[in-house]
C-alpha cells in the first residue's frame, strides 16, 4: 500500500542552523555512506516487506471489512513507531506548522489505501502492483499543472508508455471490464495526489514526523466507518494484523534508508522486480495466472518510469508513507 503511498520521504531534510537552538536537531536526517550493496538491502527489505502487506492485507480482508483492517492498521502502527518518535526528541518535536497540509495529504492517501485493498481483493496481485505503479505518472501531470513543474519530453514519453500499459492491462473491449482495474487505477491517483502533497510537507517536516500524522489522522478519519462495520477478529487473523500494521509502517523506511545510500535512479529501479515477484507469489499461492497483454503492459509502465528516472536531477524523488 503502497498505501501506494499509502511511502517513505526520500530527500534528506535540511540541518536547523546553529542559531536557531528551538528547531530540533532531530528533523535533520544524517549524511548516509553511499554504498550499492547497502542500498540494495535495504532495498530488498522494502520489496519484501511490501509483498508480506499485500498478501497480509489479502488474509484479512476476507474475515473483516477494509475500513476496520486500516483502522487497526493504523492504530497499532502508531505505537510501533513510537521508537522512532522518540528518537527524534518526542511528541513535543512532532509540532508541525502545516497541520492543513498534512490534514489534505492524509485524506487522499486514505482514499488511495482503501481503494488499493479492495483490488486486492477482486484482481490478480500482479495486476494490482503493476496498476499502482501508474502513481508516479499521474504524480507527473500534477506537478505540471499545479505546482508548476515543466513537462518534459521525457515525461510525456514516460505518461504516453503508462497510458498504454494500462489499456493493455484493462483490455477494453477485448474482456468484460472488471470493476477491480478501476478501483485500483483510482488508488494510484489519490497516491500521485500523496506524493505531491508530501513533497511540499518535506519542505518543514521530517519523514517521522510525516508518518507521525498521518497514523493519528487516518485513525480519526477511519473511526466511525470502522465502528459501523466492526467485529472482533479471530484470534487466527492477529498476527497478520500485527504483520500488515508494520510492514505498512516500515517498508518506505527501508526504502528511505536505501536513498541515504544510494542515488534514486541507482534505488528505485529495484522496486520494480515487485512485478514479477507478484506474479509468482499470485501464481504459487492464489493460482493466478499472467497472460501475455498483461506482461507486455506491466512491462510498458515500468519502461516508462524507468526512462523518467534517467533524466537529469532524478535522484530527488519522493515516496509516500503507505
Amino acid at each position: 500500500m503502497p498505501c501506494r503511498e499509502e511511502r517513505l520521504v526520500t530527500e534528506t531534510q535540511p540541518t536547523a542552523p546553529p542559531t536557531a537552538p528551538s528547531a530540533p536537531a532531530s528533523t535533520a536526517s544524517p549524511k548516509a555512506t553511499p554504498s550499492t550493496v547497502k542500498a540494495a538491502g535495504w532495498m530488498m527489505t522494502s520489496i519484501a516487506l511490501l509483498l508480506l502487506m499485500a498478501v497480509s492485507g489479502r488474509i484479512i480482508t476476507r474475515e473483516i471489512d477494509v475500513f476496520q483492517v486500516m483502522e487497526m492498521r493504523s492504530v497499532i502502527a502508531f505505537f510501533m513507531l513510537l521508537p522512532l518518535v522518540f528518537r527524534e526528541g518526542g511528541f513535543r518535536a512532532m509540532r508541525t506548522p502545516v497541520l492543513k497540509s498534512h490534514i489534505g495529504r492524509n485524506l487522499g492517501h486514505y482514499i488511495g489505501q482503501f481503494a488499493w485493498l479492495m483490488g486486492l481483493t477482486m484482481i490478480p496481485l500482479a495486476q494490482v502492483i503493476a496498476i499502482e505503479f501508474t502513481a508516479p505518472i499521474w504524480a507527473a501531470l500534477m506537478a505540471a499543472a499545479f505546482l508548476g513543474e515543466r513537462l518534459t519530453w521525457r515525461k510525456c514519453v514516460a505518461i504516453g508508455f503508462g497510458l498504454a500499459g494500462v489499456l493493455l492491462i484493462l483490455k477494453p473491449g477485448a474482456a468484460p471490464l472488471n470493476p477491480g482495474h478501476l478501483i485500483v487505477l483510482g488508488a494510484a491517483f489519490f497516491f500521485a495526489i500523496s506524493f505531491i502533497m508530501t513533497k511540499l510537507l518535506t519542505r518543514t517536516d521530517s519523514p517521522t514526523k510525516i508518518i507521525f500524522w498521518m497514523l493519528i489522522i487516518q485513525s480519526i478519519v477511519g473511526l466511525i466507518p470502522a465502528l459501523r462495520v466492526w467485529a472482533w477478529p479471530s484470534l487466527a487473523i492477529w498476527p497478520w494484523i500485527l504483520v500488515i500494521a508494520f510492514t505498512g509502517t516500515f517498508a518506505h523506511f527501508c526504502m528511505a534508508k536505501a536513498l541515504q545510500h544510494a542515488d534514486a535512479t541507482v534505488a528505485m529501479p529495484m522496486d520494480y522486480l515487485r512485478v514479477p515477484l507478484s506474479a509468482l507469489i499470485g501464481y504459487f499461492l492464489y493460482a493466478e495466472g499472467v497472460d501475455a497483454l498483461m506482461a507486455v503492459g506491466a512491462a510498458l509502465i515500468l519502461a516508462g518510469n524507468l526512462f523518467n528516472l534517467r533524466r537529469p536531477n532524478a535522484g530527488r524523488i519522493q515516496q509516500t508513507p503507505t
